[in-house]
């Protein structure tokens, strides 16, 4: 009989070093206890170099996980594209930015994650688009901001309000004039993805586009007067708010005006980018939109060619393990809940919408929940599980794959007691999944695509320990299970794009020459 193969990814599950805030250790996981002490198991590194950010002290994130998982090569991603973007002039030298910049009568508009989390955007890249602005003789610049404390810590949005603040303040004089003009909380406004809620969007768009919200003198006082106003709100969830003058908002967007979603990471940029440029759109009344130039900065939906300009054209991610599979007429199935099912077909696909192949490829969806996953931290664990063993027992399958969000959703509401059972319902998945595997004949392979329930608690330099709502930069397991497997994984300086040649090696298909080495000694 030939091989299939099951690949599980615990969504933000990693490895503590330190075992501070660990909700992972803290668990009751008796079958992720049993499958380290049992079968064979390593480690592997998921953030910086070994998924293709700048540096080892950059985290990991689901997007650049899955894409390396998915592809067995490392690619420049993210922050390290848009850096090398910027550096060598190939940004401001873009048809987009020539034409976003080119209104000079009009405002540019910049719109963005407010943060140096290196996982949606960076600061460093706005303070260099709005510098490269004034030099290119526009004269108005209004900044919308989105307030992070999820991939930096929960309460840090005044640093980097000051930090931009003070760099529009070297750059304003008689000619040029930069403000910030609107904001909120990533979790509040804008920022949604998979289309889960879009009253998310649409509440951005009026703050962002109509200046419609609750007015304030400066985006400090802003945040200061909600979190008195709301005790222990975190960045991630202060509501919207909006800049104004003698009762005027600062910078609504019009008519000539040019707009940059200063994001490069694609899940959350996609809704907002559609509420700009779709004519037939239909998610939520937008009013009188404006006729704008629009440009991300990169382009988030290759297929979907959207948006239509952007700044930094992304990877161009080539031979994925789907499309070697699918030479070898293997026949897959990929399986997660929505706020995860993007990471299993479209990043796992090299950042490309749809399938390769129709005829031997099946993907199921599952609608998340749309409250807080503190709430509901078991998610939808166990209607993912129930689809994947009914897969699994139809026999049609060779290669299925799924994400268990929990670790990671859960994580990112940094509350240790939910994540705490968000891991407990992903070994309970797991518990389920075994016993099938042994009935069909199914290999298991486990792992993960960061860190995060792993690193609950950070100690900052005072040397307090402080809520972390961050994925961590810990390593995350690789385990094999099958009643068959009798194999040594190695163990060293690995990563994530070293999975796709350890499952081909485990079908017995040779890789291209491109992809990292497999694991198996």
């Amino acid at each position: 009989m030939e091989r299939k193969i099951l690949l599980v990814v615990m969504d933000g599950i990693g490895i503590s070093k330190t075992g501070i805030g660990d909700a992972v250790e803290k668990a009751n996981t008796p079958v992720l206890d049993m499958l380290k002490l049992s079968y064979p198991t390593t480690s592997l590194k998921a953030h910086g170099s070994a998924v293709g950010l700048p540096s080892d002290d950059d985290m990991g994130n689901s997007e650049v996980g899955h894409n390396a998982l998915g592809c067995g090569q490392i690619y420049s991603q993210g922050a390290k594209l848009v850096n090398e973007s910027i550096e060598n002039g190939k940004l401001f030298e873009s048809d987009a930015w020539k034409q976003v910049s080119s209104a000079k009568s009009g405002t540019l508009h910049f719109i963005g994650l407010l943060s140096d989390g290196n996982v949606h955007s960076n600061i460093s890249h706005l303070i260099a688009l709005i510098t490269r602005a004034k030099a290119c003789g526009v004269k108005k610049v209004r900044a919308h901001v989105l307030l992070d404390g999820r991939d930096v810590p929960a309460t840090s949005a005044p640093v980097y309000i000051e930090m931009l603040e003070n760099a529009m303040a070297e750059l304003n004089d008689g000619s040029f004039d930069a403000r910030i003009a609107s904001g909120g909380g990533r979790m509040k406004i804008t920022m949604d993805r998979y289309k889960a809620d879009w009253k998310m969007v649409e509440l951005g768009w009026n703050t962002h586009v109509h200046g419609l919200g609750r007015q304030f003198a400066d985006a400090k006082t802003a945040v200061e007067t909600f979190r008195a106003e709301i005790p222990g709100v975190i960045d991630q969830d202060l509501p919207p708010f909006v800049i104004a003058e003698n009762g005027e908002p600062v910078g609504k967007i019009s008519d000539g005006d040019g707009v940059v979603l200063f994001n490069f990471r694609g899940d959350r940029a996609i809704e907002i980018s559609m509420a700009f440029e779709d004519e037939e759109f239909n998610y939520f009344d937008r009013g009188v939109r404006p006729d704008v130039v629009y440009a991300g900065m990169l382009q988030y939906d290759g297929d979907l060619n959207l948006p239509a300009r952007y700044l930094v054209a992304p990877p161009e991610i080539e031979n994925t393990l789907t499309e070697l599979l699918v030479k070898h007429g293997k026949r897959q199935f990929a399986l997660s809940e929505t706020q995860k099912f993007g990471h299993v077909t479209y990043f796992w696909n090299g950042n490309k919408s749809g399938k390769v192949c129709d005829e031997l490829e099946d993907y199921v969806e599952i609608p998340s929940d749309k409250v807080s996953f503190d709430q509901r931290p078991w998610m939808k664990s166990a209607e993912i599980t129930d689809c994947m063993i009914e897969a699994m027992r139809s026999g049609k399958y060779d290669f299925l794959r799924l994400n268990y969000p929990n670790g990671d959703m859960v994580g990112h509401t940094g509350s240790m007691d939910a994540t705490i059972i968000g891991v407990e319902a992903v070994d309970l998945g797991l518990a389920r999944l075994l016993p099938v595997a042994d009935e069909m004949g199914i290999t298991v392979v486990i792992t993960a695509d960061h860190g995060n329930a792993d690193e609950m608690v950070e100690v900052n330099k005072k040397g307090k320990q402080v809520l972390r709502t961050a994925h961590s930069l810990n390593p995350v397991p690789f385990i094999v299970y099958g009643k068959d497997i009798d194999i040594k994984l190695k163990s060293g300086d690995y990563g994530l794009a070293n999975v796709a040649p350890t499952v081909a090696e485990l079908f017995g298909i040779t890789p291209p020459e491109c992809w990292e080495e497999s694991l198996i000694v």
